[in-house]
């Protein structure tokens, strides 16, 4: 079983760095509000970070409920998809990142995303983080497999 987990984790992780986009869902009062946004992972998959102006109604519903859950998936939108596409659905929940932290945050989130710069650096932008609880790992339309990262 170990060795399942090894071989979904390097899968998982190859995933998280290949895509640049991911939807990003949050609430406000039990309505779901999905988003597509930049993001990358730290290299241990237990975070994931984005950026999002602060006045954006998903920065509003994070500050009033910190769950969130984030999808990514490698489909390529044709039939094929059933049988080869790989979706995972990161839950967890997020909050701003301004501490010490924020500049190697800020490194990794521009290694992988170096065109947004100017947008991440603005005042009025805030760096994201994701502490994720869990991955859902769907392969072949059905197969689903969960990834526990924290308690």
């Amino acid at each position: 079983m170990s060795r399942d987990l090894n071989r979904i984790r390097k899968e998982l992780k190859k995933l998280l760095q290949s895509q640049p986009l991911a939807v990003l869902s949050t609430q406000e009062g039990g309505q779901p509000y999905a988003s597509l946004v930049a993001f990358a992972s730290s290299e241990d998959l237990t975070r994931l970070y984005f950026a999002t102006i602060r006045s954006t109604r998903k920065f509003a519903n994070i500050l009033k409920d910190s769950r969130v859950a984030m999808l990514v998936d490698n489909r390529s939108n044709s039939p094929e998809d059933f049988q080869q596409a790989t979706a995972v659905t990161a839950t967890g929940r997020t909050e701003e990142v301004v501490s010490d932290h924020r500049k190697d945050v800020l490194s990794l989130y521009l290694a992988k995303h170096p065109y947004l710069e100017s947008f991440v650096e603005s005042p009025t932008c805030a760096l994201c983080e994701i502490r994720i609880r869990t991955y859902f790992v769907v392969t072949r339309f059905q197969d689903v497999v969960e990834v526990h990262i924290a308690k």
